[in-house]
């Protein structure tokens, strides 16, 4: 069985892949379980490792016995070697971490490729082995990361901007007449209350945000681009959007159990 880990500044998303079913490394396939985690950057690699045993031990797979692959990215450095680490003491393998030098079999066209963060290269593999290209994939995190692939499966760019829990939390903490406001769609674009017009301008602002940059990334591609949304909160943009068309919410465990596959 394969381990994936997909380690956010915020959030951690554990992934249990069962080798033999994985053909693609979709959800109904060979993705078998899946935990979403706080994420503890000072966790130590013995703390990870019982915190896994444990999640493990929920249904009924053994760490040690049952786990042939470890597949990791992150964008934090310290959790990054934490992990290595982990493996390193409680495994007879090397986990498969995304980072410069890893084969991910897909071409980088960015100026510094050691810039692009593992998370965006793991989402760029599964997008285009799962829909092809050109595609634009929206990924709703501590930021909004839009990556653009092109229909021979190349790793354009994208943009980034911050996420919504972010915007969300930065705009309440700086005015003292706010407080806290539940991620909800309101009763209407026009908000009637204080709550329902931070609603609104949250929720609806990031649709039409999303749409506008898809937009525009369409046009620079010289015409329409499948659109894939994942991330925390891309269940409760992409009803509302009119260009997202597939919600992938494991698309990065995804792209991890098949860059492990290309580096076995």
């Amino acid at each position: 069985m394969l381990l994936a880990l997909d380690i956010g500044n915020t959030q951690t998303v554990v992934g249990l892949y069962e080798a033999e079913r994985a053909e693609d490394c979709r959800a109904e396939d060979g993705l078998i379980e899946h935990w979403r985690l706080s994420t503890v950057h000072e966790r130590t690699p013995d703390e990870m490792a019982v915190l896994l045993r444990s999640l493990l031990d929920s249904v009924d797979v053994h760490m040690e016995g049952d786990l042939t692959g470890v597949a990791v990215c992150s964008g934090v450095p310290q959790i990054r070697e934490s992990v290595r680490l982990m493996v390193q003491r409680y495994f007879e393998f090397d986990p498969v971490v995304i980072e410069p030098g890893t084969r991910s079999g897909i071409p980088i066209l960015y100026d510094n490729p050691r810039e692009v963060g593992a998370d965006r290269i793991a989402n760029a593999v599964a997008a285009h082995q799962l829909y092809g290209g050109p595609a634009v994939i929206v990924d709703f995190g501590t930021t909004n990361n839009f990556d653009v692939i092109s229909e021979a499966g190349e790793f354009l760019g994208g943009a980034i901007g911050p996420g919504i829990e972010v915007s969300l939390d930065a705009m309440v903490g700086r005015a003292a007449a706010l407080g806290p406001v539940a991620l909800t769609e309101p009763r209407s674009v026009i908000g009637k209350t204080t709550m329902e017009s931070i609603q609104s301008g949250v929720i609806y602002g990031f649709v039409s945000q999303i749409d506008g940059m898809v937009a525009r990334f369409s046009a620079a591609l010289d015409g329409d681009a499948i659109v894939i949304a994942t991330g925390g909160l891309a269940h409760l943009i992409a009803p509302l959007s009119e260009t997202i068309q597939h919600v992938e919410p494991y698309l990065t465990l995804h792209g991890l159990c098949l860059v492990h596959r290309r580096n076995q």
